[in-house]
């Protein structure tokens, strides 16, 4: 098939629905919590019971418009809400209020790793329900269904992109981005286990230099960057064995099953007159004005990219510059690290490395553990002025985030200091040298590896406490002479 794919070119475009943050649902006073007992988040709205009207969020308006700023779009003077029509069991309205012909943003990008990739769009609507599938009868899978409202009418924004994209990496590289993007600014907390961001991604191949796209095929509801990658390359295979035959590439929808590894066919694509929109009678059209908008953008926090170029300009690596903006919550405890004025490099060895390492096995983020930045920036200013080493460092450190507390006190408690006192070191060392003749000789004979060693017989001795530079010095002297 890898001979095959360089005949083709891929063109993929994705619409990436994020779950708003707030209390309350877009049009109902039920809470958004998510995980609570099936049907407690409802209300005569939500249920669509005759005679009850929406009342729009106003917060929800204010995060669309912060998005839009946040994925350089364009907010229009006013946009209004549209029914889409459709029946599901659970969507209790047997319509979605959703946004059409005007939606909030529009006309906007975002840079992906040096390429830029276009918005189309970006609309408000409500989210359907959920359904649970169960009662197995060990032949056909789920023999019932129960449906679960309290998701319904939860705010989402849709995020459509332009067929930009040319590579399944890509696509993730995007996905990731977007979800970097409304995690920093707020709107969404990009949990995609929970289905609070979710994806569907369009599909197509045409033969390479061609100007015409293909037949597309959307994917509903990929919900892991991983699946969305893997879910694009089966389908690339998938649409140019079809073409490789003679047949045409079917438009139509398809769902992502990541057990078996393959996309089934779910229904024929609709088109937008499949729904029937028409304005939404019981909501006037929004109007926004730019004192509006240009107020929401004074409140604008530091997006990802200019993190990125701040920490470059810092002295960090891009490399080291993404890692750290990848983790939000870590990103913002070592800028918090950072004002306090620690050396930047330490702060971020410390933070991507040990740290990092203890927050993944124990499946939480920094914000959950009792690691102060006050606490950070005197070992980082310890480690620089020599008074502990990185050993001693990586030893405290787990403390530190398990129950807190300074780490100036915790040094002098566990008497963790550095040891800098040439003579007492070079007494240790005069005894290292004076129990391994044999080590000795060998060393003199030109085995230069030995050095470490004896490094690390006396980093033994003092517990990891001695000064490497002096250690370093002393050894030397000790054995060259």
């Amino acid at each position: 098939m890898s001979d095959l794919r360089d005949k083709y070119e891929v063109v993929i475009g994705l619409e990436v629905h994020a779950q708003l943050k707030t209390k309350s649902k877009i049009f109902a006073p039920d809470s958004t919590e998510f995980g609570a007992e099936p049907n407690t988040h409802t209300s005569t709205i939500t249920l669509g019971m005759p005679g009850v009207l929406p009342v729009l969020n106003k917060e929800c308006v204010n995060m669309g418009i912060l998005l839009g700023l946040a994925l350089n779009c364009e907010i229009p003077a006013r946009c209004k809400f549209d029914r889409k029509q459709y029946f599901y069991p659970d969507l209790p309205k047997g319509y979605q209020i959703s946004q059409y012909d005007e939606p909030i943003c529009v006309n906007g990008y975002i840079n992906v790793k040096g390429k830029r990739i276009g918005i189309t769009r970006a609309h408000l609507e409500e989210d359907a329900g959920k359904l649970v599938h169960a009662g197995a009868d060990g032949i056909a899978g789920s023999i019932y269904s129960l449906v679960d409202l309290n998701r319904a009418g939860t705010p989402l924004l849709e995020i459509v992109s332009e067929p930009d994209m040319r590579s399944s990496e890509e696509a993730r590289n995007y996905m990731e981005e977007l979800r970097n993007i409304v995690r920093y600014i707020g709107v969404c907390d990009g949990n995609l286990e929970e289905g609070s961001m979710r994806c569907d991604a369009n599909i197509s191949i045409m033969p390479k230099g061609s100007q015409k796209f293909g037949t597309r095929a959307e994917i509903k509801n990929i919900n892991s960057f991983s699946a969305l990658q893997r879910a694009i390359e089966y389908e690339i295979d998938r649409q140019i064995e079809i073409v490789e035959d003679g047949k045409e590439v079917v438009q139509e929808t398809r769902l992502w099953d990541d057990n078996q590894k393959v996309t089934k066919s779910m229904r024929s694509k609709e088109d937008a007159n499949d729904y029937r929109y028409f304005p939404e009678p019981d909501l006037m059209p929004v109007e926004i004005s730019r004192e509006w908008v240009e107020s929401i953008r004074a409140k604008m926090p530091e997006l990802p990219e200019q993190k990125r170029k701040r920490y470059e300009s810092l002295g960090l690596s891009a490399y080291d510059a993404n890692v750290m903006v990848e983790q939000m919550e870590t990103a913002l405890f070592y800028d918090k690290v950072l004002n306090l004025g620690a050396d930047y490099r330490i702060a971020n060895n410390l933070l991507v490395g040990d740290i990092t390492a203890y927050l993944k096995e124990n499946n939480i983020n920094i914000n959950q553990t009792k690691l102060t930045p006050e606490a950070l920036f005197e070992m980082v200013e310890m480690i620089q002025n020599g008074t502990i080493s990185n050993n001693i460092a990586k030893k405290i450190l787990p403390e530190l985030l398990k129950n807190g507390g300074s780490t100036k006190e915790i040094v002098e408690k566990q008497g963790l200091s550095v040891i800098s006192d040439e003579n007492a070191i070079k007494t240790i060392i005069e005894k290292i040298v004076a129990n391994n003749p044999t080590q000795v000789e060998q060393y003199k004979s030109g085995k230069q590896q030995l050095f470490g060693f004896f490094v690390g017989q006396v980093m033994k001795e003092t517990k990891g406490r001695a000064n490497p530079q002096i250690i370093n010095k002393l050894l030397k002297e000790a054995l060259d002479s």
